[in-house]
């Protein structure tokens, strides 16, 4: 007889290909940001070196800067870094600790319906109104628009991986392995 605990149960394949996406999220979160940080390199080159006007650049950095959060939510949310207060929590026995998680999941992703259902509306309205900005570079509104429903959206399925993980997986033995419930 081996004393040996049995393998931890490998998450099934939707889930791995949620988080794959959300992986694939944050990668692309990052290259945006990149991107905006060397847009503002030429912006300041242009600007204060050759002693430019410039167009497009300032409104592109922040249209980037946004949807980079947006398409970062996911990603973050995979990784359970976002923002928490474990004081509570690590008080309580692991059966009730596991409830409170399941109802954060779940309000959260209220919050997060909710979001989708304005973000799209909004992006809906900009895209057959064929709203433009109010600059000289005129860039339509849906594009920066549409990264409020994508964001959220995906956001959402991870939240719901992370409900499946937590509803599937066996009761962990201390705090840090709830940490990784889902992985």
């Amino acid at each position: 007889m081996s004393d040996a605990a049995p393998p931890a149960p490998r998450p099934n394949f939707l889930v791995r290909a949620i988080a794959t996406v959300s992986i694939a999220c944050g990668v692309i979160a990052a290259v945006m940001i990149f991107t905006a940080v060397l847009i503002t390199c030429e912006l300041i080159w242009v600007r204060f070196v050759l002693n430019k006007s410039t167009i497009w650049q300032t409104e592109a950095v922040t249209y980037l800067m946004i949807a980079a959060t947006m398409l970062g939510l996911p990603y973050v949310q995979h990784l359970k870094g976002h923002v928490n207060v474990d004081l509570v929590p690590m008080l309580l026995p692991p059966p009730i600790r596991r409830v409170l998680m399941l109802v954060t999941l779940t309000a959260t992703g209220v919050v997060v319906a909710v979001m989708i259902y304005y973000g799209y509306d909004l992006f809906h309205m900009a895209y057959t109104r064929n709203w433009r900005s109010e600059t000289v570079w005129g860039a339509p509104l849906w594009i920066p628009y549409l990264s409020l429903p994508i964001g959220f959206g995906l956001y959402f399925v991870q939240l719901a991986a992370d409900a499946f993980g937590l509803l599937n997986a066996p009761p962990p033995a201390t705090h840090a392995d709830e940490l990784t419930i889902g992985d």
